[in-house]
């Protein structure tokens, strides 16, 4: 009995000592750094246009609380809500359909170029197209 145990704690040893082996080399290997390329990648042509360009809309609550409704035509609804006073929404989509219970109520550009303002209590249904030469 004497000779089994000492078998069976070198084995449990070895098993041991090879689990600790497996778990450092796992460790060595997963925090090697990445390589990073000599030479940086330049962002697209289009995706840094776009940061610059204007947005197609940009809408921004003068009152209190303004219902706004926007959405790509024959597709998404990209906001149906109200606004508060001094927030602003922009989007740069190839184009747009909105649609304001009170067009007074807001400032609006298009394309980076105001929208001319409305009487009180008129409401306001346009569509807006992404300006010329600009990246949708």
């Amino acid at each position: 009995m004497g000779i089994a145990r000492i078998v069976l704690i070198v084995i449990a040893v070895c098993a041991l000592l090879s689990l600790v082996v497996v778990g450092v080399v796992g460790l060595l290997t997963a925090t090697d750094p990445i390589e990073a390329p000599d030479t940086p990648v330049p962002p697209a042509a289009s995706a840094q246009a776009a940061r610059t360009a204007p947005a197609t809309l940009q809408i921004s609550c003068q009152a209190e609380s303004c219902p706004v409704f926007v959405r790509i035509p024959g597709g998404d609804v990209l906001f149906n809500g109200q606004l508060t006073k001094g927030e602003q929404v922009a989007y740069f989509d190839g184009k747009l359909d909105v649609v304001l219970d009170d067009a007074s109520l807001v400032k609006i550009w298009e394309n980076g170029k105001p929208r001319p303002p409305v009487p009180p209590g008129e409401p306001g249904s346009f569509t807006v197209t992404r300006g010329q030469g600009q990246p949708s």
